[in-house]
């Protein structure tokens, strides 16, 4: 393995959750090493490579790992993923931004919370967004991504009471300058309770929803559990 990578093997204690490979910037080989040791070391657990290059893509499939491929998010994931708690909406405006949907999608389940997609809703045809809404109103979490002007989030925070993760992309026209006017319309959205990632940064978000939605999903889980503890059996005689 390259000496200059320290893969961070106390993670999955510390958090939860195994370290994530940021595949950009990285060698093939650097790409393939890091998924061979953090798989050996997790093997009950999936492990995540993300933004990853066409040469690193065709070095991990002429690798011995089991290695399944995310073509739309450009991630492969090696090992199971875990069974899902809680539900994660994710909501993209337009085809353009599904890349970064389809990234925090395979992010969210690999940190272990199910999810729904509702895609091409954007602001442009309101009435795509409403007709929708049974789709995300009952999720733990939703979380909106958008470019353009970055309208999107305020409109669902409008109309959810459940926590709204905003993450602007980098599609638009030139004044749109590379999602910063995305960003900043998130920023200032008058909507209550909408949090805000960096450009694009799928990741980001599916990691911070699904966290929320597992929570919810193990307490829901409980909650259920004791409920059914508390029932009466019905074949029990009422004591005298």
């Amino acid at each position: 393995m390259d000496p200059r990578m320290r893969l961070d093997f106390d993670r999955a204690t510390r958090t939860g959750d195994p370290e994530v490979v940021f595949g950009q910037g990285k060698t093939p080989d650097q790409v393939v090493d890091a998924l061979t040791e953090l798989h050996r070391a997790h093997p009950a657990r999936a492990v995540l490579a993300t933004r990853v290059s066409d040469e690193a893509r065709q070095a991990v499939e002429a690798s011995p790992l089991p290695a399944s491929w995310y073509g739309p998010a450009r991630s492969f994931v090696v090992g199971p993923i875990p069974q899902p708690r809680g539900i994660v909406a994710i909501l993209s405006a337009g085809t353009s931004d599904q890349h970064v949907a389809a990234e925090v999608e395979i992010t969210c389940g690999v940190y272990g919370a199910g999810v729904r997609r509702v895609d091409d809703v954007g602001v442009a045809g309101l009435h795509r967004l409403l007709s929708a809404r049974d789709q995300f109103v009952n999720a733990d979490v939703i979380v909106v991504v958008a470019g353009m002007e970055g309208a999107l989030p305020s409109v669902v925070g409008g109309l959810v009471g459940q926590p709204v993760i905003a993450v602007p992309t980098s599609v638009g026209y030139g004044a749109s300058l590379g999602g910063l006017s995305a960003l900043l319309g998130m920023l200032n959205s008058c909507a209550p309770g909408v949090v805000v990632t960096n450009i694009d940064n799928g990741f980001g978000a599916g990691v911070h929803a699904a966290r929320i939605a597992r929570t919810v999903g193990e307490l829901r889980s409980r909650a259920d559990d004791h409920e059914s503890d508390s029932e009466p059996d019905e074949g029990a005689e009422d004591p005298a």
